[in-house]
């Protein structure tokens, strides 16, 4: 049975009950048919003096090109909470509509753990996604009308994009304003995919309605002839930008096959943005149950650092325990193994790959926190193989957990809830064992934690300062993230960076755009023991979200479709059925 017809075949609860599961009342939630809700803002109030629960981040080694399942392991862990009795709820992204008719064909899970329901969830949803695209390109012909009629605000150089959420090459650059009239400006115009937008950074980061409204208003859009940025607000744009948001800025509730809420909410990408769902959405969940589940996209080595460096920074919150997603599949892949030939044993390419996941291990302990391994099992898996990945780690002191919720559900997930349950009782002062761990001087900060409406500080281990220069901060990353030798950067990053530290933005934090398959920044280099240096091509600054962009190698904001992309196989039967989303 296909994904979507074992989604299909499950009956889900009313939304009314799943929000009532988690102490939301139907006064608090803006239904969307039956089984989908917007929660509303009145439940912050009635939320404020709750004590907040343990967090889980999810993230992996480094993925193949079909990932490594870390969607269906963190509906395994939530289902597998809950079947032990914990009270668990998801914090999830949203699906971009790229990768679904690209090369994923769906990221709602798979097999007996999915969030429901799929078809919904993956297409149009409750028009998030839409509403960002809306409101960037509400703002694009903002500036063009302000130049058309004028240009009072002396715009000479227009750096802000249009964006649409889908896969297409052929809009990275385009020429715009050729149709000849009088006062349109010819200029060199490009597209990004909607999940790189700054506003859907914005959405995720800001902490409620008002600071969003203040956040868009503080993108920078362009430069005028002084070379002075000009702002979203100089337009007067940021009202109608956040009416265009006034539903999208409330999170989403659903809930898996076997009916743990799920809060999905926002959708950067990992590799092009910061890769984490929304705070408001985070946060609401941690108020909600003992155990919020969440996810950073792709690698640790992106997702996970720009939530630990990004996010937690923003959001004033620390994760409990990071569960590390890892495939034998992906293991053999870094040890070199053709994707055709990757199902059949080889120990000696499992030797060589499973560098890239100790890597990732080490980066997670890098910052300070305690990693399991889970261990996402697929049907060709052997038990040789399996045994083979248990040892190694059990040598450097790792725990490692099987995770067959694919096939099993919640049930299939028991073993590491169960470990979960044990490494977050531990007492907080706890040194993280850190065996193996390559000591790097990373200094230790302390972060304001809100919990029951009082503040804390925590000891958190950043990657780098925001004291630190840019070039600083981006070598840190590079070097004890990505295993780097060094950066190099263009002339035009350069010039950038000096411009960027003129304006005084220099203590922003970093959001790297690198490919997802490798340390490096050639998506090609799966050799572990290589050298190279990280390439920075250009530099982006991202008043509004509050941070710096730092596009490396060859990476592109604006995907292309593979040669036989998903959306061939995705149709509608004569009941009006959807098929083909896997």
């Amino acid at each position: 049975m296909t994904d979507i017809e074992i989604a299909r075949n499950t009956k889900l609860d009313p939304i009314e009950e799943i929000a009532s599961k988690i102490g939301i009342e139907k006064e608090d939630i803006e239904t969307y048919g039956k089984d989908k809700a917007k929660i509303s803002e009145s439940i912050n109030e009635k939320i404020k003096d709750k004590k907040e629960g343990k967090l889980i981040l999810v993230t992996a080694m480094s993925p193949t090109p079909l990932g490594e399942g870390k969607t269906t392991i963190s509906i395994a862990v939530a289902d597998g909470l809950s079947k032990m009795g914990e009270k668990s709820i998801l914090a999830l992204r949203e699906p971009s509509l790229g990768p679904v008719f690209g090369i994923k064909g769906g990221a709602t899970g798979g097999g007996r753990v999915q969030v429901a329901p799929m078809e919904d969830i993956n297409l149009h949803f409750t028009g998030d996604i839409h509403a960002i695209t809306s409101a960037n390109n509400l703002l694009a012909s903002l500036i063009d009308n302000h130049i058309y009629f004028g240009n009072e605000l002396e715009i000479e150089k227009v750096t802000w994009k249009r964006c649409v959420d889908l896969n297409d090459r052929q809009l990275r650059k385009i020429e715009t304003g050729l149709s000849g009239e009088k006062n349109i400006r010819q200029r060199e115009d490009g597209f990004d995919i909607t999940v790189a937008s700054e506003i859907m950074a914005i959405l995720c980061l800001a902490k409620d309605r008002n600071e969003l409204k203040q956040m868009l208003g503080n993108i920078t859009i362009g430069y005028n002839k002084q070379g002075k940025p000009v702002y979203a607000k100089d337009l007067k744009a940021e009202g109608a930008m956040a009416v265009l948001l006034k539903d999208a800025i409330k999170p989403n509730l659903v809930q898996t096959l076997e009916h743990t809420p799920a809060i999905i909410h926002g959708g950067p990408f990992a590799n092009i943005a910061h890769g984490c769902n929304s705070i408001i959405a985070t946060k609401i969940a941690m108020k909600l149950a003992d155990y919020t589940i969440t996810e950073a996209g792709f690698g640790a080595d992106l997702g996970a650092e720009k939530f630990l460096d990004i996010k937690c920074r923003k959001a004033g919150i620390k994760p409990d325990v990071v569960i590390l997603v890892a495939t034998i599949k992906a293991i053999k892949y870094h040890g070199g193994v053709p994707k055709e030939d990757i199902q059949e044993e080889n120990f000696e390419a499992l030797e060589k790959g499973i560098e890239n996941l100790y890597k990732h291990i080490n980066n997670i302990k890098k910052f300070g926190l305690e990693v399991i391994v889970a261990l996402n099992k697929y049907t060709q898996d052997t038990e040789k193989e399996i045994q083979w990945l248990e040892n190694k780690l059990e040598q450097k002191n790792i725990q490692l957990s099987l995770v067959e919720g694919w096939a099993k559900g919640g049930e299939g997930a028991i073993d590491i809830a169960k470990k979960i349950v044990k490494a977050t009782e531990k007492p907080e002062n706890k040194k993280t064992e850190t065996n193996n761990v390559e000591e790097d001087n990373i200094t230790i900060y302390n972060m304001e934690i809100e919990n029951n409406n009082k503040k804390s500080t925590e000891n958190i281990k950043f990657i780098y300062s925001l004291e630190e220069s840019i070039k600083e901060k981006i070598e840190k990353i590079a070097t004890k993230i990505y295993y780097a030798e060094g950066v190099e950067y263009s002339q035009e990053a350069e010039e950038k960076i000096k411009q960027i530290e003129k304006l005084g933005y220099e203590k922003l934090p970093i959001c790297i755009a690198k490919t997802q398959y490798s340390f490096s920044d050639d998506a090609k280099n799966l050799d572990e023991t290589s050298k190279y240096k990280i390439h920075i091509r250009d530099i982006e600054l991202k008043t509004g979200a509050g941070f710096i962009v730092a596009l490396a190698g060859k990476i592109m904001t604006m995907p292309g479709l593979p040669k036989k992309p998903a959306a061939e196989e995705i149709d509608i039967d004569e009941k009006g059925n959807v098929i083909g989303i896997f």
